[in-house]
């Protein structure tokens, strides 16, 4: 990944932990990066697998008092476990991993202005390139559903709404670049103008 201002990764399709530790070492070098569509995050293993391990993690107490179990935090939005993934690939208790983990935004969905941003994928973590056909798999979104996450079917309806408006504007853009290139065909120069852009190499 090349540096840039800001890099809008779109999630869908990327193994959890493959994207974690990708993004987490962007971040370490100074990249600001956006994460949309978490939810369509893929994990490795079935769901029931996977809620056994979630469930585990529920679990967790404090050694010293195991009544106190505030301390540790359980996410159940998509883009939230995502976050807590990356932040232990960081070490978020230095002043540099604290740094990092301020360039990192999650989004479910794909929020205004991100949705008219180019988005960009990472092949070394797509789940079609480094995971077998048969191999079972299951959707970060279907296991935050699972454990209390309750905005699945709005994150669903604005997705649907986006990409209507999608599909109009790149319908647009392609009818306005196909005029541009008729256009340019159509038009003559003088046969002046026309060396001195023969010359200068521009035809």
């Amino acid at each position: 990944m090349s540096f840039k201002q800001q890099v809008v990764v779109d999630c869908r399709g990327h193994l959890l932990g493959r994207l974690s530790s990708t993004i987490a070492k962007e971040l370490l070098n100074g990249q600001h990066v956006v994460l949309v569509r978490s939810e369509d995050v893929v994990i490795s293993g079935s769901l029931y697998r996977n809620k056994l391990k979630y469930a585990t993690f529920k679990k967790k107490t404090m050694n010293s008092n195991p009544r106190h179990t505030g301390a540790i935090k359980h996410p159940r939005a998509p883009a939230k476990i995502l976050w807590r993934t990356i932040r232990g690939m960081i070490p978020h208790k230095t002043a540099r991993g604290g740094a990092a983990l301020d360039r990192l935004k999650t989004f479910e969905g794909i929020p205004h202005p991100y949705d008219q941003k180019k988005r960009m994928v990472v092949p070394s973590c797509l789940s079609v390139l480094r995971l077998r056909p048969e191999r079972r798999r299951c959707r970060l979104g279907d296991l935050s559903t699972e454990y209390g996450w309750k905005h699945g079917s709005l994150i669903e309806r604005l997705e649907k709404q986006r990409k209507v408006k999608s599909e109009v504007y790149y319908k647009k853009k392609t009818a306005a670049k196909r005029a541009k290139a008729d256009a340019l065909k159509t038009v003559k120069l003088p046969a002046d103008e026309q060396a001195i852009l023969s010359k200068a190499g521009f035809a």
